[in-house]
């Protein structure tokens, strides 16, 4: 018999590919009408009943600078009621395996490069999403305290910026690959002479296939002892304006790349160090041109169907 992996937030990005992946599970699922991840009642009661073995929470309120920066008392709010939920919901029907997906903005805006695990609350974070960062450095430390107190398998994975299949098009509060994808595609289909991007261009940031972290989630559900967080990554990254121009290729979009300096650009830095990771086995395997062009193929399928997430 396959033991029962619960995957929380199954519809979006992260958990739909975890879905895909999970062949040696059955994988639990509840839409949004069936389990409210808010309701602690709801969420005590539904776990109680369906007993998994596994929980993975995949689930969070997700997007970018502008959407962290506009609305980041629902970031906070939401974020810390669905782990918190989840976690104690997961102790109180005796699941012995959590795993809880945070991010990488959780470590200090002027983290050393690469940052290792331990560089967490050693200075300040980025203000821009500082509500979404204590909630996921609560949820991290909410496993690591639940497995020193009560002895139970409950640790965290931290992904770098991700992007893939089921992403967020929105034309403002996505993240920057799939804004970048929409814009360029769109400035094509329109014939227009350049695009603007925000900010200087000049921050570093890696990303990461969101295929690439379901498999590193799964490899961690196999460890006997993993630590009680870990950064998943690719170990490089490339300057926004870099990025920008391999969209461009990928769209077809043959114009001008602008930037605009009036416009925040975030963590000057962020390049995960992934040796903690890849000492147990793991690593990535999908190279970003590649990733971008699946990305954006997905894109297309989406377009005019009920599956667009714009």
């Amino acid at each position: 018999m396959k033991p029962k992996l619960f995957i929380a937030g199954d519809r979006g990005m992260v958990g739909s590919a975890l879905v895909r992946s999970a062949d040696g599970y059955e994988v639990l699922t509840a839409t949004r009408a069936e389990l409210d991840l808010l309701d602690q009642r709801a969420v005590f009661d539904w776990l109680s009943d369906k007993k998994p073995d596994v929980v993975v929470i995949a689930a969070a309120k997700v997007g970018g600078i502008h959407a962290n920066a506009t609305y980041p008392a629902d970031f906070i709010y939401e974020n810390l009621g669905i782990e918190m939920n989840l976690i104690e919901g997961s102790r109180r029907a005796g699941v012995p395996r959590v795993l809880f997906l945070g991010s990488s903005c959780i470590y200090p805006k002027q983290a050393p490069q690469p940052m290792t695990e331990d560089c967490l609350l050693t200075s300040p974070l980025e203000p821009t999403n500082e509500a979404y960062a204590i909630a996921k450095i609560a949820g991290l430390k909410l496993c690591q305290h639940y497995r020193a107190q009560h002895g139970l398998l409950y640790h965290s994975a931290m992904p770098t910026n991700l992007y893939g299949p089921g992403d967020n098009y929105h034309a403002e509060n996505s993240h920057v690959i799939p804004a970048l994808l929409r814009r360029f595609h769109e400035a094509k289909e329109r014939g227009d002479a350049s695009v603007t991007i925000w900010g200087t261009g000049t921050p570093r940031r890696e990303f990461l296939h969101v295929d690439d972290l379901a498999a590193a989630c799964l490899h961690l559900l196999e460890q006997d002892n993993p630590p009680d967080w870990v950064n998943v990554g690719t170990g490089e990254d490339i300057t926004i304006l870099e990025l920008a121009t391999l969209v461009a290729e990928t769209s077809g979009f043959t114009g001008e790349i602008l930037t605009d300096p009036t416009k925040p650009d975030g963590t000057p830095r962020k390049l995960l160090d992934i040796s903690k990771i890849r000492a147990t086995g793991w690593q990535p395997t999908i190279a970003l041109r590649e990733g971008l062009a699946a990305a954006y193929q997905d894109f297309l399928s989406t377009l005019g169907t009920a599956a667009a997430r714009l």
